[in-house]
């Protein structure tokens, strides 16, 4: 019987293939994935042939740049039946954008992490150009992040902030006692609003969306440049974003 493979070399594989992912559309150079990955050079380029030989990553024989292959897309395609509710969001995103004017997401948790899934332009003129499809950004960092942590359990969140120290890389306004203070803002309100944290001027609001099991696996969101959100806005996109949450969510628990 063959040896299963060792743990640590599934992380470092994950941690490549979402390396790739996050990169530029035109690819990541080994070094650049093994600066990402925390890998040393030469490990990094081990695993991305073997990766290669699999057809899950490509390699650009002129600029010797890396990509997600092949056989991530015909897996990809047979993973979507299951986990991809883009096309029962597809609507909602644009009804969110047509009456917001402001762009909408769809966020879905991943472990740890939200990926963003979907999207939809708004009407207005200026756009914040934070989040994008692809982007992944830990819980508790953007509107989906923290709209999705703000909604789990009490021990989960103390768990997660026990083992995720943000402010390295999210600075300070992101340190466990800030997060805190911005879940129990939105569970009074059900919504979240994250004010330019990120980047200065970019806002973003965001509702959980539940599973069948009513856990938040997804989220809604709106972002846009901070004029577009005063005080007296905030409830307003607050409430369409609960109602157009609510609407997905009663429609993946009918599952259509």
């Amino acid at each position: 019987m063959e040896d299963s493979p060792k743990p640590h070399v599934v992380r470092r594989v994950g941690a490549l293939l979402r390396a790739i992912a996050a990169a530029d559309p035109a690819g990541a150079s080994t070094s650049d994935l093994a600066r990402a990955t925390g890998l040393a050079r030469p490990t990094a380029h081990r695993l991305l042939t073997s990766l290669g030989e699999e057809g899950l990553v490509d390699r650009d024989q002129r600029t010797g740049r890396w990509s997600l292959g092949p056989e991530l897309y015909l897996l990809g395609a047979q993973a979507a039946t299951r986990y991809d509710i883009s096309d029962l969001a597809r609507d909602i995103l644009r009804d969110l954008a047509r009456e917001s004017g402001e762009s909408a997401f769809l966020s879905a948790r991943r472990g740890d992490e939200t990926v963003c899934i979907a999207s939809e332009e708004g009407s207005f003129p200026l756009r914040s150009h934070v989040l994008h499809v692809g982007l992944r950004l830990p819980l508790g960092v953007a509107s989906a992040g923290l709209v999705i942590l703000s909604h789990l359990p009490d021990r989960e969140i103390a768990e997660y902030l026990g083992r995720r120290d943000l402010t390295p890389a999210w600075g300070a306004e992101h340190s466990s006692d800030g997060i805190r203070e911005r879940v129990a803002a939105t569970r009074l309100t059900g919504y979240c609003v994250n004010p330019g944290l990120l980047v200065e001027g970019s806002w973003g609001m965001g509702a959980a969306v539940f599973d069948a099991a009513g856990a938040p696996a997804w989220a809604l969101s709106l972002t846009g440049v901070e004029s577009r959100f005063p005080p007296d806005r905030l409830g307003e996109l607050g409430e369409l974003l609960l109602r157009q949450a609510h609407v997905l969510t009663q429609r993946l628990r009918r599952g259509r």
